[in-house]
């Protein structure tokens, strides 16, 4: 079953309060950088930076960022896709967060995890809007020693 997360974005109230859920989560544990992935991580990661007051930094489809970027391939479904990184986007020293709108197989977040991991950066936490853990994506990201959080799941369906 699908599921979507427009109907947050379009209620003021229910998109301020996702990115407050968030930053209630993550706050005081030390990140420097969240990494939101292309395109709905950028809804949730930018304005969940604000909050924390950090920074935020893009990942996106290749051929969209104007410096050097490290490249990072992933298994969708039905192929392959790519992502990329400013290689400069991040330090050794920065802890990270990777914020998405949604986990199902965990592919993107993999995928994202690789790329900092390029850079030298610690990355520890993601978190979701919603999670859809019948589809292994929170198992894949635990097993590379990540921390998943999501404010909705949905089980069985």
């Amino acid at each position: 079953m699908f599921r979507d997360v427009t109907g947050i974005l379009d209620d003021a109230e229910a998109f301020a309060l996702s990115i407050e859920l968030l930053a209630d989560k993550f706050k005081n544990k030390g990140f420097t950088k969240i990494v939101g992935t292309e395109a709905r991580g950028f809804l949730f990661g930018a304005p969940l930076a604000l909050k924390l007051g950090i920074g935020f930094v893009p990942v996106r489809k290749p051929g969209k960022l104007p410096r050097e970027t490290y490249s990072q391939d992933y298994t969708l479904e039905y192929g392959t896709d790519t992502l990329e990184i400013h290689q400069d986007a991040l330090t050794k020293q920065d802890k990270v967060l990777i914020i998405d709108d949604l986990l199902a197989t965990g592919g993107t977040i993999e995928a994202t995890f690789h790329l900092i991991n390029k850079i030298g950066a610690e990355v520890t936490d993601t978190g979701f809007i919603i999670s859809l853990p019948d589809l292994g994506g929170e198992d894949k990201l635990q097993a590379l020693g990540l921390n998943v959080y999501a404010l909705l799941e949905y089980v069985g369906e």
